[in-house]
């Protein structure tokens, strides 16, 4: 299947592992890549540009096919070494960058100087656009049923899809509620030209996360997701535990008046102790509502596999039978 993701990305399928805080490893990213479609690194879950410089080296050892790296640029205390990063990933020959957060607009120049396409994260069409009118090669539109941020303005993706296609021009992908053949031949028929996928992801066998959150995935049902820190207008969609009834506990009482100080238990530091150790209470984590059309924990190439080969089917038996 050839779109323009495809094209531009110079992958065989038209499928992108998300970028996701100690997930993308080198691991799973050769892993979606080696299988045809375009495995991420997290940047920001290498704790210096070295250590990402690391990371790179491993995957490139572990495939020879295009793979990329997330920068999440956020507003924190202390800020990561971003430019660092940015060389780091330049250094090492990648030549795909998924950014998300704040507009990457001032590390545009350094990035298209080195031949590196870039794909912006959106959760509106506004943003979507203002990706499109910086210079960014393409975009993922996030629609409110994804995992992690979802933005403030609720949009689903039946609606932010074909919406983000009477806007843009130029190449986008479906983020939130990506998981299977359908969601990919729904998001076609949408407007866009291949799909994210984040959660799916974590219940393969290559992730390289605690067997713990695998099987929260399978157990989940599209029902078990929280939204917290609304009232912060830093709205994450999470798998529901103990961590997150506490933490919602404390914004029904606070209020207007709660302070991410108020929270920071719930929300910091906890990746290490749930992707690595399973400790499933530990804090809040990042998790969409598709997790209750996940599973099974396939390998990477067989979920890819099966997408495409039942995408195909979809499409050429059921869609056009319809018109028959």
């Amino acid at each position: 299947m050839k779109t323009r993701i495809t094209e531009l990305l110079g992958i065989q399928h038209p499928i992108i592992q998300g970028g996701m805080h100690y997930v993308g490893f080198a691991e799973l990213a050769a892993a979606v890549s080696n299988a045809g479609g375009l495995g991420i690194i997290t940047g920001l879950t290498q704790k210096t540009p070295q250590d990402l410089a690391r990371e790179i080296q491993r995957c490139q050892r572990m495939t020879d096919r295009p793979f990329g790296v997330n920068l999440t640029f956020l507003p924190m205390i202390t800020s990561p070494d971003y430019a660092g990063y940015i060389q780091a990933l330049i250094d090492g020959g990648v030549k795909i960058v998924e950014t998300a957060g704040r507009n990457p607009q001032v590390y545009l120049p350094q990035l298209r100087a080195a031949g590196v396409k870039v794909i912006h994260k959106c959760t509106s069409v506004r943003h979507a656009r203002k990706a499109q009118d910086i210079g960014c090669d393409a975009v993922s539109v996030d629609g409110f049923e994804c995992g992690g941020h979802p933005g403030e303005d609720d949009i689903p993706n039946m609606i932010l899809l074909p919406r983000a296609a009477e806007e843009l021009s130029i190449p986008f992908v479906a983020s939130g509620g990506m998981a299977n053949a359908r969601s990919l031949v729904a998001a076609l028929a949408l407007g866009a030209d291949g799909i994210n996928m984040g959660t799916r992801f974590i219940a393969t066998q290559e992730a390289p996360v605690h067997e713990n959150v695998k099987q929260a995935i399978l157990a989940a049902t599209e029902l078990d997701t929280r939204l917290v820190m609304r009232p912060l207008r830093n709205t994450e969609r999470v798998m529901n535990n103990a961590a997150v009834e506490r933490l919602l506990e404390k914004e029904a009482a606070l209020g207007k008046s709660i302070k991410i100080e108020d929270i920071i238990e719930e929300v910091a530091g906890v990746y290490p102790r749930i992707m690595m150790n399973g400790d499933m209470d530990a804090g809040a984590w990042s998790c969409g509502m598709v997790a209750g059309l996940i599973h099974d924990i396939p390998t990477c190439r067989d979920l890819i596999q099966g997408i495409m080969t039942e995408a195909e089917a979809l499409i050429r038996d059921r869609l056009i039978g319809l018109l028959d």
